[in-house]
């Protein structure tokens, strides 16, 4: 529940921070998952840190108590041992101050093996409890780096797909399939150019057919007539006049 409400609010951060966009980038959600998969193993880690480390405060605790009832059993037994020889060297107060001893000690020391027997069984859970945390600690460690392979191979895959994508709208607009974009293709200009060429020819067929250009073309064959009889006045003033060929008349165009 709450690593929801946790996710929650981090897609409204984004959407107030105005990077609605990023939330659909596959980067980020790769990145998104492996910051939450380590996340939740740093978590595991210190509840898992906790647990051993109450094994190992009970095990301290289990040692101690263990040392103070074989201390209390020792002194118990010495003090049973001065009763009896003070008594047998006729001390009996000796004797029973000793037995008066003997029987602190031995409260103590059942107090101290009841103390001891729920330490050992709480160091017992304790030690179970710790198992269960290494073996979690271990399962969720090859989980994140399962995580962290299929990271790797989710980039390379979309470093891919990049790629690919970028080599088709390259080969679309090679292939003038490509979107229209600023720049026009080559096919785009071919098309203006054709398109410009078809309609000069028109024009000039247009031109061409006209009363006007027929006239131009009545007045440009007078004047070569012209010239060409002028040229022949300037050779027969020279000396220089010859016999016209065929090649000489001028011919008139209609």
């Amino acid at each position: 529940m709450f690593a929801l409400v946790r996710r929650a609010w981090r897609y409204l951060v984004f959407a107030l921070s105005g990077r609605l966009s990023e939330l659909s980038d596959p980067r980020v959600q790769i990145e998104q998952a492996v910051q939450e998969a380590r996340e939740r193993h740093r978590v595991l880690t210190q509840r898992a840190a906790s647990v051993i480390g109450n094994e190992h405060e009970l095990e301290l605790r289990l040692t101690r108590a263990t040392e103070e009832t074989d201390r209390l059993q020792e002194n118990a037994r010495q003090a049973v041992l001065l009763a009896e020889g003070s008594r047998a060297a006729g001390e009996e107060a000796k004797a029973r101050s000793y037995e008066e001893s003997a029987r602190a000690f031995a409260s103590r020391l059942v107090a101290a093996e009841d103390s001891l027997r729920d330490t050992r069984l709480m160091y017992e859970r304790a030690r179970q409890a710790s198992d269960q945390a290494r073996a979690a600690v271990d399962t969720n460690a090859a989980a994140l780096q399962r995580t962290l392979a299929e990271r790797m191979r989710l980039l390379s895959q979309l470093d891919q797909a990049e790629m690919q994508e970028q080599l088709n709208r390259a080969m679309g607009e090679l292939s003038g399939l490509g979107p229209a974009g600023e720049t026009p293709t080559l096919g785009e200009v071919r098309e203006r150019i054709d398109k410009r060429y078809a309609r000069a020819l028109g024009e000039a067929e247009l031109t061409t057919g006209s009363v006007e250009a027929r006239m131009l073309e009545v007045e440009r064959a007078t004047l070569d007539v012209e010239g060409a009889a002028r040229l022949e006045d300037i050779r027969r003033g020279l000396g220089l006049g010859r016999e016209e060929g065929p090649e000489d008349q001028p011919t008139g165009r209609s």
